[in-house]
């Protein structure tokens, strides 16, 4: 049977409500404990990695989860990778996991979250994440790249977008369409995607750079001068 590391880091899914709202309360033994018939799916090495909401992440924790993917994955006794986090920023997360060297041969990665958190109706965290350990038990995923496993679905990291604030399916890949299907531990791929990766894992977050978004009658201004500038322009391109 496959042997898959779940990375848990935080987000909607380890949400419980409190005094002072939602906040994330479940380590990863509470989140298997929920999840029915994972046993027949994958043995799972769960790694408790942090509580942190998906909008407070740095970008140094993402490379320092990227290197601990790295780690494990270099081990001969781990078949896959999922990693369970906050919702708000999958699509740049995966996508930055996307592009860092994994060892050879390649493994499956699957991030995956959930839009409801364990105290409100409807929660979708344990479907969500026993999907997500079948994607990764699933040896044709291999040689995806990094893949996003919500709601039965799953997305490349470098075409996936969250769409909707509160939707249970809200992540869509509006250019190429999703990678596949995923239901009662049973994945269907659609298509096929090849990532480009990075030869090394930084180590440490770059040089700042600024995203500048280019709206009606803006007036652009940056208050110092960063190292490099993403411009999200109007029509081609137009600024």
């Amino acid at each position: 049977m496959p042997r898959i590391a779940v990375v848990f880091t935080g987000g909607t899914i380890a949400m419980r409500q409190s005094g002072a709202g939602n906040v994330p309360t479940l380590r990863g033994e509470d989140l298997l404990a929920s999840v029915p018939g994972l046993a027949e799916v994958a043995e799972v090495e769960p790694i408790d990695w942090g509580l942190v909401p998906a909008s407070h992440l740095t970008f140094a924790q993402v490379l320092e989860i990227g290197r601990l993917l790295a780690e494990t994955l270099a081990r001969a006794d781990i078949d896959g990778a999922v990693v369970v986090q906050g919702t708000d920023v999958i699509e740049e997360t995966a996508f930055a996991w996307d592009l860092l060297p994994m060892p050879l041969p390649a493994k499956p990665v699957v991030v995956v979250g959930a839009m409801r958190s364990a105290s409100q109706e409807g929660y979708d965290g344990p479907e969500n994440l026993r999907n997500a350990v079948a994607v990764a038990a699933d040896a044709a995923v291999a040689h995806l790249g990094v893949v996003v496993a919500m709601a039965g679905e799953i997305h490349g990291a470098d075409d996936v977008r969250k769409t909707h604030t509160h939707a249970y399916a809200t992540f869509q890949s509006p250019n190429a369409g999703r990678l596949g299907l995923v239901a009662d531990g049973r994945v269907t791929l659609l298509r096929r995607r090849m990532p480009v990766r990075l030869s090394r894992i930084p180590t440490e977050a770059a040089l700042p750079v600024h995203v500048l978004s280019v709206v009606l009658d803006a007036q652009p201004a940056l208050s110092d001068a960063p190292a490099g500038l993403v411009v999200t322009a109007a029509g081609g391109g137009n600024t």
